[in-house]
Parts: C-alpha cells; structure tokens; sequence
C-alpha cells in the first residue's frame, strides 16, 4: 500500500491544528497513512487538549496559544521540526497500545536520524519535567541526543483513526551533517537540513514497512482545515474551554 506525505509548509498556529485535525476526521475515507510535515509563520505554542489555560497562558510568554486536539503539554513553535501521523481505523498501528504507538513513531525518527549520521536514542524511562512543559524533561520512549530530549508527540485515538502530533527541537546544525552525496549539494541552512531528514523519514518508512509513497492531494481536507481554523482553531472559546 502506498503512504501519502504532505509538506504543507509555514502556516499559522490556528490552521496548523485545524489541518491535523481534518486529516483525522478524513482518515477512514482517505484509506492510508498520511505523514504530514509543517512549520509555522510565527512563533506560537501549543498544549494539549485537557490542559487548563489560565495555567497555561502564566507558564509560557508565547502569544498565540492554540488548544492541540491532542494530549500533552506545552510545545513551543518557531524553528522546531513539525509532523505529525494519521492513520485509518483498519491499519495495524491503530490498533496497538498508546504507549506502543509512541514507541513506534520515535523508532522511526531514531532510525532516520540514523540515516544521517547521528546519534539518537528513546529514553529508557522518564525524568521529570516543570509542570506542563514538554521538552522540560523527559517521558519513556521520547526520543534523546545526548541525553537531551529533542522530540516529543501526542496522540488521539478515536473511532475517525489515530493522529499523533509530534515536535522535533533538531541538534545544533554542526551536528546534523548529512553524510550522503544529496549533501554534497546542500547549501547547509536549516531547510536544507530538514529536507534531508523528511527524506530520511520516508526512506525508513519503506524500508521498514515496505510501503510506497505517493503526494497528498489535500482538495477537500483543506477547505474543512480552514473551516475549523476560523470557526474553532481560532476561538477563545475552543482555547480557554478548560
């Protein structure tokens, strides 16, 4: 079966979460995986859907603040590496434990920072973190540069598929050399480096599960995104609800 990939590159905070979740509710009709790879227009911070938001808005100086439909703490965007998983009902990894479908999606950012040359590895158990803060410390399974957190994800499995949301904070760029002819012709700037790595995604992809790629039309997924964008993404009400 073929994977679709989107790269929907720099959008704002509102949409970004919009689109997350209008590939979800389109999973089942869609019928495959989709990875989706972004950035964003500004810097914003997200956190999870059953966080509080007046503890929120007094942790983090970060303006915008969007509710993410899924769980966990508080991620701050800017530079980071954005992607996140949508899986249909029927595909296997819907039907696996939460914990095991977090291990999964860190393995094969582990694997395809491999492909680059460095170093990572999931963390074995957690070290606590600052309340609500997501890269603060670290949980079982996310994945480390040196001990360092560098990526983190958050999950929302329902009857529509499973969606997880994760964030990359890559190592300094001096680190991240990518050791392959393609790089030889790289101009060594932070979307050159982030290129690779999305391309390394999809190499460890197929080999791994053996799966084709092919681009995602987004037609009428877009024009839902930006519905709930406007209608929800965007609205005090959705983000202060709690």
């Amino acid at each position: 079966m073929n994977w679709l990939f989107l790269n929907s590159g720099k959008c704002g905070a509102a949409f970004n979460m919009a689109l997350d979740e209008a590939l979800l509710e389109g999973a089942a009709s869609i019928g495959a995986p989709v990875l989706r790879f972004y950035g964003w227009t500004e810097p914003a911070a997200t956190f999870g859907y059953f966080q509080k938001y007046t503890e929120v808005e007094k942790t983090t100086p970060l303006r915008p603040l969007i509710r993410r439909p899924t769980g966990g703490g508080i991620v701050p965007h800017d530079v980071d590496w954005t992607y996140s998983f949508v899986m249909p009902p029927n595909h296997e990894w819907y039907s696996v434990a939460a914990v095991e479908s977090y291990r999964r999606i860190h393995d094969w950012l582990r694997l395809a920072f491999a492909e680059l040359k460095i170093e990572t590895e999931l963390a074995p158990c957690c070290q606590e973190s600052l309340p609500g803060q997501c890269f603060a410390g670290h949980e079982k399974f996310d994945l480390l540069w040196h001990g360092k957190k560098i990526a983190g994800a958050a999950q929302r499995r329902n009857k529509l598929g499973l969606l997880v949301q994760g964030s990359i904070q890559p190592p300094p760029l001096q680190k991240l050399e990518v050791r392959s002819q393609k790089s030889e012709t790289g101009n060594g700037s932070l979307d050159s480096s982030r290129s690779f790595f999305e391309e390394a995604m999809r190499v460890v992809a197929a080999k791994n599960w053996q799966n084709g790629w092919e681009e995602f039309l987004v037609n009428d997924v877009l024009r839902r995104a930006e519905h709930l964008a406007g209608e929800k993404f965007s609205q005090a009400s959705y983000n202060r609800k709690r």
